[in-house]
C-alpha cells in the first residue's frame, strides 16, 4: 500500500500522545502546498512536546541550565498538504546514548473534505512527511555537551526500549544521493 503507515498514530505507548495541528492558509507556498519551512515548524512543536512530555523541555531548561540542540536533521516528503489538512505527528526514540538523542517523527495527513465540520480527520491517516533528528545535551553556560541527568536518562531508556519493538522506519538514516544511471548499452 503506497501510503500506509509503518505504524499508525496512536501505536506508541499511550504515555506518548500524538501531536496535532491544522494547516493553516499562510502556510502555503507559491505551489498551493505547505511550504517546507511549516512541514519542519510542525515537527518542531511535536518535538516540543516531547521534550516536555520526557522532561527536559523548556522548565527543565530554566530550571537547570541545559537543555538539546539539534545537531542534524532530515526529513523526507511523501504527499502534499494543504490549508484546512489536519495532520497528526508521531514521535518516537530511534538510539541514544549519555549526550545524544536521535528521534524519528512520522507525519499523517488528515485531509479536509471541504464540509468544514471536522468529521473527515479521523483514522490514521496517509503518511505525508517524516523527520529524523539528532539532539545533544549541552549545559548553556558552557555551551559544551553534558550528560543527560539520571532521571531523563532513564525516562529515554524506557521509551527506547518500547519503540525498539516497532518496525524500524524506512526512511531512517537515509542520505540525499543521486543514483548514477545506468549506461546505454552499445
Amino acid at each position: 500500500m503506497p501510503n500506509s503507515p509503518s505504524h499508525p498514530p496512536g501505536d506508541l505507548p499511550p504515555d506518548l500522545p500524538d501531536h496535532e495541528e491544522t494547516v493553516g492558509p499562510d502556510w502555503l507556498d507559491y505551489n498551493g502546498h505547505m511550504n517546507v519551512a511549516y512541514y519542519v515548524m510542525a515537527f518542531d512543536h511535536a518535538v516540543d512536546k516531547f521534550l516536555n512530555h520526557i522532561g527536559i523541555g523548556r522548565d527543565y531548561r530554566e530550571n537547570t541550565g541545559h537543555s538539546v540542540f539539534v545537531v542534524e536533521a532530515h526529513s523526507t516528503y511523501k504527499l502534499e498538504a494543504h490549508a484546512g489538512d489536519g495532520l497528526r505527528i508521531t514521535t518516537r526514540v530511534l538510539d541514544h546514548d549519555d549526550k545524544r538523542l536521535r528521534v524519528f517523527q512520522h507525519m499523517y495527513r488528515l485531509e479536509e473534505n471541504g464540509d468544514g465540520n471536522g468529521d473527515d480527520k479521523e483514522g490514521p491517516g496517509d503518511l505525508a512527511a517524516t523527520n529524523e533528528w539528532m539532539f545533544l545535551h549541552v549545559n548553556l553556560e558552557s555551551r559544551r555537551a553534558a550528560a543527560f541527568p539520571d532521571e531523563a536518562s532513564e525516562r529515554i531508556a524506557s521509551l527506547s526500549r518500547t519503540h525498539s519493538a516497532l518496525p524500524r522506519p524506512d526512511q531512517a538514516g537515509r542520505a540525499i544521493g543521486l543514483k548514477p544511471k545506468p549506461s546505454a548499452a552499445n
